[in-house]
């Protein structure tokens, strides 16, 4: 069985921008009869399930562990780059897609990673929100070191717990759209295969 990626058509810099002026929208008052299926529960999962809840879908998220914050998204350690330039190095959403395709060994799909390279600045400020404690400089703003290698200063911290804190900030938004009955938490299940129909993915197979 092949699995269609539905990477966008066109030059790499516009494809997202021309799929989301096309793509079909939901209205708002239909969102609640779509459930939407979350494979793990870590800094990805997590995230993605509280915001799909928050926008009005229904979610169901599946966690292999107890709990979410057995993730293994803790581990990360150093920080996580946005485009934002605070430190005015001439960082751009082109530097840090180049930086992360060739920090990958140029084994990364290089559409999605332009745009998380357009939405890295957004990603901040989501997590910002969420409470997590990012490093500050003495006037107050959110500091930025230099990480891995690059020629600019991208990388958000918080001290070594970076993983940590933005678990933890995952875990809290999650567990507000938990308790508001839009998320529903399947702990220790383990996906086992997909139910595929007419090509297209329909639901899962979980024990």
């Amino acid at each position: 069985m092949t699995l269609n990626s539905k990477v966008p058509e066109g030059p790499i810099k516009d494809k997202w921008i021309n799929y989301k002026d096309k793509i079909n929208l939901v209205n708002p008052a239909n969102k609640r009869n779509i459930d939407i299926i979350v494979i793990g529960t870590g800094l990805a999962g997590g995230s993605a399930s509280a915001t799909l809840a928050e926008l009005g879908y229904n979610v169901k998220a599946f966690a292999y562990q107890d709990s979410p914050r057995r993730a293994h998204s803790i581990a990360a350690q150093g920080g996580i780059n946005a485009a934002k330039n605070y430190m005015g190095d001439g960082d751009s959403v082109y530097r840090l897609f180049y930086d992360t395709v060739k920090g990958g060994d140029y084994r990364s799909r290089e559409a999605n990673v332009y745009r998380l390279a357009e939405v890295s600045g957004n990603i901040i400020d989501q997590c910002v929100a969420q409470g997590v404690p990012f490093a500050r400089d003495y006037g107050g703003l959110l500091d930025n070191r230099s990480f891995g290698g690059v020629l600019v200063s991208r990388t958000f911290y918080a001290k070594g717990q970076t993983g940590q804190q933005l678990l933890l900030g995952a875990y809290s938004a999650l567990n507000r759209q938990i308790a508001a009955g839009t998320v529903k938490l399947y702990h220790r299940h383990e996906m086992l295969d997909l139910v595929v129909v007419d090509g297209k993915a329909k639901g899962i197979i979980a024990r």
